[in-house]
């Protein structure tokens, strides 16, 4: 037993239990069967519930504020400060509690495909369905740790006593970045192990000029590599692991001037509606043995999961790694991206399914980060809300946006990097009345602009939002690339556009001179 447990306070002499450290993939889903947090399908699978946090407690993020954090933290991104008091008591009544809870299960991982620029990953967990996530999403080690590296502690079913420790809630996500250390609480929903170290890396990397994304990412056979941006629900997993495409990642990328690199060992897809037939990768992922399904409903006589029932949760997820995937580039890299895109599920049916954007566009949407939360991704979304992320992953996004749309200028001009803006969203109307764009029509638009299909046709202005939409794609109805000539009131879609068109200036006015010096990228509405 590693050293670094005993001093860090862990209780190496347990009795009857045991610490297991970097256990085979099946002695974890053994022990989760066994401890009764999880059950397997009939192909195999581990399904684990995770109760009331079906999704991120968004709400519930702290950062220890010291003189290092205090000015380089973006805390106006709903990131709660917590003392260096309060942050040593509740860690050493997390040590305790998971000196209390028998077996241990412990993994050391890396972050990051690049030699240098990753960081290394202890988790140490009660729950081993923990653990094995940790095996899917994190990267095998990749050297020997030091004190630059990080420690999770995971105790998902310690409830806090609020008044103790100055939290909003008994579920608490506390990151201190001056001992490279977070502490998790409260919930058992995996994601939020995997988005701690994503915070990290996004604390890190700006300092060395390397720009961390919210993103997924493939490349194709003649090595052209194509990035998406997007919120979850947006479709990053989905477009990004296409047939005919070699994925490099899913959710989390670096961009430097060696191009590309994936932050994780695997991918964390959505399940709700997953079918063989649309999302065949995807598919044969998730239902074989070694994949981790959470909140999915099992069909109790055959075993097999029904992925078109969301009575459990909307955001139900398969972890799986990376090797689960057939069409993959192994060394998780590739060069510096020909094609950028931004992804929005626009709920209000007014944007366009595609549109060709500008230097200054592309700085202003990428800051602005519209989308619609769907529901189940967070605590207490029931439907589908208009919202703003900056940088397409505001809530892990530990610095300014302006520092990461910085380095986003850089790279964009340096390398002439194409940038779209695509609507993966609503049509024929806002949603309750129009219909979202088939996963087909997005595959078609996507595939024609990774051929160079689009770099030459007729584009026509938005008078609205002042987008350049093509005239025309390949094997895409005419009629569905301009919003407003799909709904049946002319003048209720301009009232709907102008609508949102005011909301995105009134929401980059609160960036104060980035709006102004990008504004030639936002709507002409100014009303």
């Amino acid at each position: 037993m590693d050293s670094f447990y005993k001093d860090l306070g862990i209780n190496t002499e347990r009795g009857d239990h045991r610490i297991h450290v970097d256990s085979p993939r099946s002695f974890l889903i053994a022990e989760a069967v066994r401890k009764g947090y999880g059950r397997l399908t009939a192909d195999g699978a581990l399904t684990v519930l995770t109760g009331k946090h079906t999704g991120r407690s968004a709400k519930d993020r702290y950062i220890v504020k010291t003189e290092n954090t205090e000015g380089p933290v973006w805390w106006e991104n709903n990131l709660h400060p917590m003392t260096t008091e309060n942050f040593s008591k509740l860690k050493t009544k997390v040590i305790d509690y998971l000196n209390a809870s028998g077996d241990l299960y412990i993994t050391e991982r890396s972050v990051g495909a690049h030699k240098e620029h990753n960081i290394g990953a202890r988790l140490v967990t009660s729950h081993p369905q923990h653990a094995l996530f940790s095996l899917h999403l994190f990267r095998r080690k990749m050297r020997e740790f030091n004190d630059s590296d990080y420690t999770i502690l995971h105790a998902p079913e310690l409830k806090l006593d609020p008044s103790e420790f100055d939290t909003k809630s008994e579920t608490a996500v506390i990151t201190c970045l001056d001992t490279n250390t977070t502490i998790i609480c409260g919930t058992l929903y995996a994601g939020e192990i995997k988005k701690s170290m994503f915070a990290a890396m996004n604390y890190r990397l700006p300092e060395v000029n390397i720009l961390p994304m919210h993103s997924g990412a493939s490349r194709l056979k003649n090595e052209d590599v194509s990035v998406f941006f997007g919120l979850s629900g947006t479709g990053k997993t989905t477009l990004s692991t296409d047939e005919g495409t070699f994925l490099i990642g899913d959710d989390e990328h670096g961009l430097s001037d060696e191009g590309i690199f994936n932050f994780e060992g695997g991918c964390y897809a959505k399940t709700y509606k997953l079918s063989k037939a649309t999302e065949p990768e995807i598919w044969d992922a998730s239902n074989r043995f070694g994949a981790m399904l959470e909140n999915v409903v099992l069909e109790e006589e055959t075993g097999k999961v029904d992925y078109d029932d969301k009575s459990i949760a909307e955001n139900g997820r398969s972890s799986y790694p990376l090797e689960f995937i057939k069409e993959l580039e192994t060394s998780s890299k590739g060069k510096i991206p020909k094609d950028i895109f931004f992804l929005c599920a626009d709920a209000f049916g007014v944007l366009p399914p595609v549109a060709r954007l500008s230097k200054e566009q592309a700085m202003f949407y990428f800051v602005l980060g519209y989308t619609a939360k769907l529901a189940g991704t967070e605590i207490g979304i029931k439907e589908p809300q208009a919202t703003f992320s900056p940088c397409f992953g505001a809530p892990f996004m530990l610095r300014h946006p302006r520092v990461y749309a910085d380095l986003l200028g850089q790279y964009l001009d340096k390398y002439d990097i194409k940038v779209w803006l695509i609507n993966t969203g609503w049509t024929g109307g806002e949603y309750g009345v129009g219909q979202r764009f088939p996963l087909d029509v997005t595959r078609k638009i996507i595939r024609s602009i990774q051929a160079n299909k689009l770099n030459d046709v007729a584009l026509e202005n938005d008078p609205i939002f002042n987008l350049a939409i093509p005239c025309e794609v390949p094997s895409v109805p005419t009629e569905l690339l301009s919003p407003q000539k799909t709904w049946e009131d002319s003048n209720a879609y301009k009232t709907k556009a102008q609508e949102l068109a005011k909301s995105f200036h009134t929401q980059m006015e609160t960036f104060g001179d980035f709006y102004t010096t990008n504004i030639k990228g936002a709507p002409r509405y100014n009303g």
